[in-house]
C-alpha cells in the first residue's frame, strides 16, 4: 500500500466560515482568542496548527517545518465566525458571563465580539434540562427545524461572501440516548425527524443540516450524533468529513497520557477514581443525571480501550474505575480534577499516583476548536470523506469504522495525525525505527 497521497490537496483560497452551535464559554474563548492573535495581542498557545512542527525525512536531514507552512491550511485572517445559541447575548456579553477571559483580552476587541450575534438555536429543554433560553426556532417538525438550519448556513455563507464552511459543536452535553433503529440508516433518521421522534436530538439536526450543505462537522460534546450509521451514511454520500466526539481537555487528557505509561511498562492497575468540580454552564448541565450519563460513558471508555484487559487480564482484568463530576458554582470555568490511581508493580507490591489538575476548561478547549476547524477544512479540500480517524488526537471518544478499535493513546494519536499530514503532502511516513542509521552499507 502506498504511503503517498495520489491526489493533490486543493489550495485554501478565499474565506472560511466557522459555524459554532453553542456560543458559550468555549466558543467565545475560541473566537476572542483568535482575534487577539490576529491583532498580535497574544500567542495561540495549545494550537498544533499554529505552533507545531512536523519532522520530514531522516533526522539527519534537519527538515522540520511548521505545520501551518507544510500543509495548505486556512490562515487565521481567513476565518469568519458565526453560530447559534438559545441565549440571545452577543459574543462579547456571552464572554463576560462565561468569565473565562479577563478584560485585557476582551475590551480591546469588544466591538468585534459585539458584532457576532447568535442565530436562533434549535433547542429543546428535554435534551438539556438545566438550560433555558428565548432565542430558539419554532417549527412543526424536527425536519422543519433542520431545514431552517440549512437556510441559516446558506444565508451566512452568502452574506459573508465565504468560499467554504466548517461546523464545530461547542454546545452543551445532551441527555444520554442509546443508538437505535431510528439511527440505523439515513432513511430511518429522516423519517424520525418528520415524526418528531424523541431519539432525534438537536445535535443530530445540526449535523444533518451541515452534511446536507456539504459542511464538515466535528462533534465537541459526547452527544450521539455523527457516530451513528445514519449520519455516517450521509457524510459518505455527500463526500463530507466528520469527526468526534467530545473534546479531550482536562482529566481524560491526563488518562490518555498516564495509562499508556502503565501498559508500556507492564505495571498493573487496581483502581482509578476520578472526581471533578466545575462551575460553568457545562458544570450546571452535567448536574443533571441524564446529561452526566452521556459524559460518563465518554470518560469511562478510555482506560478499557488503552489497557486492553482481555489481552492483559492479570494486570487490568479487575480494575475499579469511577468518575464523578460535581457542580460547584464558585469555581466557574476553572475546573479541578482529582485522580487517585492504585497501581501495583514487581511481585504485586502496591503503589499510588495522585493527580490534582487545576485546569481551565475553555482555555484547553479553544485551541482544539481552532485546530479542528482548520484540519476539517483541509480534509474537505483533500477529498477525504466520512470519519476522520486521524483527528482522534482531539477527542475523548474517537470514532472509527465498525470493526476497528479506536485509538486512545495520545502519542499514537499524534503519530497518526502527523503521518496523515505527511501522506497528504506526498512525504514518507515516519516509523521511528532508527535502525537505518546504524546499518552498514
Amino acid at each position: 500500500m502506498t504511503t503517498r497521497n495520489p491526489r493533490p490537496v486543493q489550495p485554501a483560497r478565499g474565506r472560511l466560515g466557522v459555524l459554532l452551535p453553542g456560543m458559550g464559554a468555549v466558543a467565545t474563548t475560541f473566537m476572542a482568542g483568535v482575534e487577539n492573535v490576529r491583532r498580535n495581542l497574544a500567542l495561540p498557545v495549545g494550537s498544533l496548527t499554529q505552533l507545531g512542527t512536523i519532522r520530514l525525512g531522516r533526522r539527519t536531514e534537519g527538515r522540520a517545518p511548521a505545520i501551518r507552512e507544510f500543509v495548505p491550511l486556512a490562515t487565521l485572517d481567513d476565518l469568519v465566525f458565526g453560530g447559534w445559541d438559545p441565549i440571545p447575548d452577543d459574543a462579547f456579553r456571552a464572554a463576560q458571563v462565561a468569565g473565562v477571559l479577563e478584560d485585557k483580552h476582551l475590551q480591546p476587541i469588544a466591538e468585534f465580539l459585539r458584532g457576532i450575534q447568535p442565530m436562533p438555536a434549535v433547542f429543546d429543554q428535554y435534551y438539556v434540562r438545566k438550560l433555558n433560553g428565548t432565542n430558539v426556532k419554532r417549527g412543526a417538525t424536527k425536519r422543519d427545524l433542520a431545514e431552517q438550519l440549512r437556510e441559516d448556513i446558506r444565508r451566512f455563507k452568502r452574506e459573508h461572501q465565504l468560499d467554504r464552511l466548517v461546523m464545530v459543536w461547542c454546545a452543551s452535553t445532551e441527555i444520554f440516548i442509546r443508538p437505535g433503529a431510528v439511527h440505523a440508516s439515513l432513511a430511518a433518521l429522516e423519517r424520525a425527524m418528520a415524526e418528531n421522534h424523541a431519539d432525534v436530538a438537536p445535535s443530530m439536526l445540526y449535523a444533518w443540516a451541515a452534511l446536507m450543505e456539504g459542511v464538515p462537522f466535528a462533534m465537541g460534546a459526547p452527544n450521539l450524533a455523527v457516530d451513528t450509521p445514519a449520519l455516517q451514511e450521509l457524510a459518505v454520500a455527500r463526500g463530507v468529513p466528520i469527526a468526534g466526539k467530545d473534546f479531550k481537555t482536562g482529566q481524560t487528557l491526563m488518562k490518555t497520557v498516564l495509562s499508556p505509561m502503565l501498559k508500556a511498562r507492564m505495571l498493573g492497575l487496581s483502581g482509578w477514581y476520578s472526581t471533578n468540580i466545575l462551575g460553568n454552564r457545562d458544570g450546571e448541565v452535567l448536574d443533571d443525571p441524564e446529561s452526566f450519563k452521556t459524559k460518563e460513558e465518554s470518560k469511562l471508555g478510555v482506560l478499557e480501550h488503552i489497557l486492553q484487559p482481555a489481552m492483559y487480564p492479570q494486570l487490568y482484568g479487575n480494575v475499579f474505575h469511577k468518575v464523578r463530576i460535581n457542580y460547584y458554582p464558585p469555581r466557574g470555568d476553572n475546573k479541578e480534577g482529582w485522580d487517585n490511581i492504585d497501581i501495583f508493580g514487581w511481585l504485586g507490591y502496591p503503589m499510588q499516583i495522585k493527580v490534582d489538575f487545576l485546569c481551565r476548561d475553555s482555555i484547553l478547549a479553544a485551541p482544539i476548536v481552532l485546530d479542528l476547524a482548520l484540519f476539517m477544512d483541509l480534509a474537505q479540500r483533500a477529498g477525504m470523506k466520512g470519519i476522520q480517524e486521524w483527528l482522534s488526537f482531539y477527542f475523548k471518544s474517537p470514532m472509527a469504522l465498525p470493526g476497528l478499535t479506536p485509538e486512545h493513546d495520545l502519542f499514537i494519536q499524534q503519530t497518526k495525525l502527523k503521518n496523515t499530514l505527511r501522506y497528504l503532502m506526498g512525504e514518507e511516513q515516519i516509523t521511528h525505527l532508527g535502525i537505518e542509521y546504524y546499518q552498514q552499507p
